[in-house]
């Protein structure tokens, strides 16, 4: 009974030593192979130049980012004299031509932060703000920045969406 039980050990150790061994070899084979082309089913972050180019000189920030099935459009700001509505117009017609240059709409927006330089502003952005996300507006933030929005605009407005 002792040699059986060695025997079956001695089988056990041999199968094992020889799945070590296999195992290593295919990790040589592996290595020796030509790297696989790139997983594309991972998500990429995509920056979105203004005119399709990446500017010469490396910028502070990019405008508009996708990654994965979602956009990213930075602060917009109004930089004219103008009130609170005309402001407000301008920055969500802009916002609305980024998220349609890259494949959006203003109706698949998720999330919006609203920066006003003036809280006494809120009732005019809100006037221009309201339908402009379609039937099921998106969740939103809103605040009025303390020293102000760079730029002497009354509001700035930066949002994430589906593409």
């Amino acid at each position: 009974m002792a040699n059986t039980k060695r025997r079956t050990f001695l089988a056990g150790a041999s199968a094992a030593l020889g799945a070590s061994v296999a195992a290593k070899a295919s990790r040589a084979e592996d290595a020796a192979k030509p790297a696989k082309p790139e997983d594309t089913s991972k998500p990429v972050k995509k920056v979105h130049w203004k005119d399709g180019k990446r500017p010469e000189k490396t910028p502070l920030f990019s405008g508009v980012t996708s990654y994965g099935g979602l956009v990213f459009i930075a602060g917009v700001g109004a930089h004219f004299e103008g009130d609170i509505k005309a402001h407000t117009k301008h920055v969500l017609d802009e916002v609305q031509e980024k998220l349609e240059s890259v494949g959006s709409s203003m109706e698949k927006v998720l999330k919006v932060n609203v920066y006003l330089n003036d809280l006494k502003d809120y009732a005019g952005m809100n006037e221009m703000f309201l339908g402009r996300f379609g039937p099921e507006p998106p969740v939103r933030t809103t605040i009025a920045a303390a020293g102000g929005i760079p730029g002497n605009s009354l509001v700035e407005i930066d949002c994430i969406a589906t593409l």
